[in-house]
């Protein structure tokens, strides 16, 4: 006859460790089964340092699954022995039904250049399709000098808000870029410092936080301690991967 199993209480710190492993493991796209997001960590927040050049796309997976949510394009053309020059910064849905925050201007259609402390979420004014950022150019015949425009000409810091499905639910994010135009020929350089979601459907998210309880940070670094296990998540953690 079998003797009745014991039910097993984990320790509070092993509770912890595993919830902070599920979470990170979640975001990283290892698709663990059978582990959920943890109640008290709702922000999974991603370091970055990518330059986004003319005529080259940054793709942007919010959520570390292995699918592009947004790119972030920056177009450069030169016609007529560069006699006129244009250029855009743009923000590009990557597949439907993701959302940008924006406006309509006179020319385009803009992704606003938003300030730390926004809230985003379900009130948020999103729209389908591609945004312009920031614009450029150069006419010689015309003006002889470069000109800028757009909510993200030369802005340091300034948040995208946006809006993306995981398996048909609705969450919201946002990234955090610096753009810099040039007054010679309206040439757009930008640099992506960071990005984050929240982990609760519909729940929504503020532009810029990064630290407190309720972030997970998730770097490079922390991918390969996945493969030693929850205890080097958390060791990893409380030496300073958290930052």
């Amino acid at each position: 006859m079998q003797r009745p199993r014991t039910p097993c209480k984990l320790s509070l710190s092993l509770h912890h460790q595993l919830n902070l492993y599920s979470l990170a493991a979640g975001a990283a796209g290892l698709g663990i089964v059978g582990l959920s997001q943890p109640a008290d960590a709702k922000i999974v927040y991603t370091p970055a340092h990518k330059q986004i050049v003319p005529n080259h796309t940054i793709p942007l997976d919010l959520n570390h699954d292995g699918r592009t949510d947004f790119n972030i394009h920056d177009s450069f053309t030169c016609t007529s022995f560069c006699e006129y020059i244009e250029g855009k910064l743009s923000a590009l849905p990557a597949r439907h039904p993701n959302e940008i925050v924006g406006h309509q201007g006179r020319s385009y259609v803009y992704a606003s250049a938003l300030a730390a402390g926004v809230r985003i979420g379900p009130k948020s004014p999103f729209s389908p399709g591609n945004k312009v950022m920031a614009f450029g150019g150069y006419d010689a015949g015309t003006q002889g000098t470069g000109y800028c425009g757009g909510p993200w000409q030369n802005v340091q810091h300034r948040y995208l808000g946006l809006e993306f499905s995981i398996q048909g639910e609705v969450h919201f994010g946002w990234a955090r870029l610096t753009d810099a135009c040039s007054s010679k020929n309206g040439e757009n350089t930008a640099l992506l410092t960071g990005y984050a979601y929240e982990t609760i459907p519909n729940k929504p998210i503020i532009t810029g936080k990064t630290k407190g309880p309720d972030v997970v940070t998730i770097e490079p670094t922390s991918l390969g301690h996945l493969a030693k296990g929850a205890s080097a998540i958390f060791r990893w953690r409380t030496a300073g991967g958290n930052r």
